[in-house]
């Protein structure tokens, strides 16, 4: 009788592990940092590649949408790569990597689960650190033109007559 091979399935914890890692950022060549399925890329100039991509990991902590990309929120937090906010990002990147570091990870960005880093944000929530970024995602994130389909918002209206006579009394879940 001959022994058929065993059947290895793929576990939910394998399947997390393997989509994480293979949807890591890219770090490659100096200041240069790719998406890897290419749909974005981003140079950096002023702050180094773990310092913004510990921004974009903030960002999607911070404000979590699993159906917007990360080229969106990369556009919300560019702008913190500059000289003028170089020292405030790094000493800012240095305090949550410290309560990382203090909860059992290398890193922010190494904390693999997005409650536990959430846990972080939340020690971190009255620093001006915190506020500054939060509050420029405001505005950086959900001012972009692109992002509003995907929230289904149509823009403004007053141009097109307002929403009296357009959408206004559209309450179908009533």
């Amino acid at each position: 009788m001959t022994k058929t091979p065993e059947k290895r399935s793929l576990t939910r914890r394998a399947l997390l592990q393997q989509s994480a890692a293979l949807g890591a950022i890219a770090v490659s060549g100096a200041g240069f940092i790719a998406a890897p399925n290419a749909a974005w890329a981003l140079e950096v100039s002023e702050i180094t590649e773990h310092q913004m991509a510990t921004l974009l990991q903030m960002a999607r902590d911070i404000y979590p949408h699993d159906q917007v990309g990360d080229e969106y929120y990369v556009v919300a937090v560019k702008g913190y790569d500059s000289a003028d906010s170089k020292e405030f990002v790094a000493e800012g990147v240095a305090k949550l990597d410290e309560l990382a570091k203090g909860a059992g990870s290398a890193s922010y960005l190494e904390t693999k689960w997005e409650d536990n880093r959430v846990a972080l944000l939340e020690q971190l929530e009255d620093d001006a650190f915190f506020q500054t970024v939060r509050g420029g995602l405001v505005t950086g994130l959900y001012n972009q033109k692109a992002v509003w389909p995907i929230f289904g918002y149509e823009g403004e209206s007053f141009s097109k007559g307002g929403y009296l006579h357009r959408g206004f009394d559209d309450i179908n879940w009533l």
